[in-house]
């Protein structure tokens, strides 16, 4: 099968090459993959940024694929559906643990970026029919997460929302705050992907580089009160500002460190405002398949930016490096 492995921690490590089809174990199947979508992590993993890369792996987290194959033991599933795996294999429901750690595809273990993949049939969901294979290769990481911020927020009508950029995890969380009832504000840099944002529903936009202390607008636009959940994907160059924009009692559900990993910040409004700052490490295949079914009931359709075919795969990773995009980079394994 063709195949890409990450050789080293560069993107022009990326390299083609040819592999034996994998067969599955038991409990496993095997998915003929048609569409990978790009997170900001399998971004870390090609340029160093997520620890040492102690192999060649085949990268790419997320995947959309049909299964082509059945392992021993594998009842629940038959040869044709449409799956996505979860991220972490091990993480089927409940509390994250230790040892869910062991498994992330793409990163410890070969992901998406080939014709074929073994996967356990306990981390697979079943794809919408609404959904193409492009879009569907978007939910396990940036649907899931969106998903356990709304729910860990506590969204809910009237409730505001503030998402700090408008990459494929914010787009689902406009999506699905909207769908209860929220009121959005988002930022960016530039006002044609405000105005881009505002056209699929988010209410108001700030543009930060025009408004530098947009926590101070966000508390204007809301009347003082501020942010009911704060999505905080930036890290240590806004974690202050997004303390500041959170409302009393708010949730700020901190899922990335594109601005830094290591955080300064005030203790005691944290504390006046009794604030619940809450790490994000996507989620299970329970928490996948939630995703999954509100996006089915809402008829939500995933954002995509922009479409790139399997021998441009480099390409599709300098351009997520770029923050260029609105919404979500895809790989068409068959474009």
């Amino acid at each position: 099968m063709q195949a890409i492995q990450l050789t080293a921690p560069t993107i022009n490590n990326l390299k083609f090459c040819e592999l034996p089809r994998p067969q599955p174990a038991y409990g496993e199947v095997v998915i003929r993959q048609h569409a990978v979508s790009l997170n900001y992590l399998d971004l870390a993993l090609a340029t160093g940024q997520f620890g040492t890369l102690a192999q060649p792996i085949i990268p790419g987290a997320d995947s959309a694929g049909e299964i082509v194959e059945l392992g021993a033991g594998v009842s629940d599933w038959h040869i044709g559906e449409r799956v996505v795996p979860g991220m972490m294999y091990s993480w089927h429901a409940g509390a994250i643990h230790p040892q869910h750690l062991h498994a992330l595809r793409g990163v410890t273990i070969n992901g998406g970026l080939a014709d074929f993949a073994v996967v356990p049939a306990d981390s697979l969901v079943r794809i919408p029919d609404s959904l193409s294979w492009q879009q569907a290769a978007t939910l396990p990481i940036a649907a899931t997460t969106a998903w356990n911020a709304i729910v860990r927020g506590k969204v809910q009508p009237g409730s505001t929302v503030l998402l700090l950029g408008t990459g494929g995890v914010s787009l689902f969380a406009l999506q699905y705050a909207k769908a209860a009832g929220a009121r959005v504000i988002i930022l960016s840099s530039s006002n044609e992907k405000l105005a881009r944002v505002k056209a699929l529903g988010a209410d108001e936009g700030i543009n930060y580089h025009e408004k530098p202390e947009w926590e101070l607008e966000v508390r204007k636009l809301t009347n003082g009160h501020g942010a009911d959940l704060v999505l905080e994907s930036v890290g240590a160059a806004t974690f202050a500002k997004s303390i500041d924009a959170a409302a009393f009692n708010a949730t700020i559900f901190v899922i990335g460190f594109v601005g830094g990993a290591e955080l300064k910040v005030p203790v005691l409004p944290i504390m006046q405002k009794m604030l619940n700052i809450v790490g994000n490490n996507t989620g299970s295949t329970a928490d996948l398949r939630a995703a999954v079914r509100a996006i089915e009931t809402s008829a939500i359709k995933p954002v995509i930016d922009r479409v790139f075919a399997f021998a441009e795969a480099q390409e599709a990773y300098r351009y997520l490096q770029s923050a260029a995009h609105v919404g979500k980079v895809v790989i068409d394994l068959h474009v």
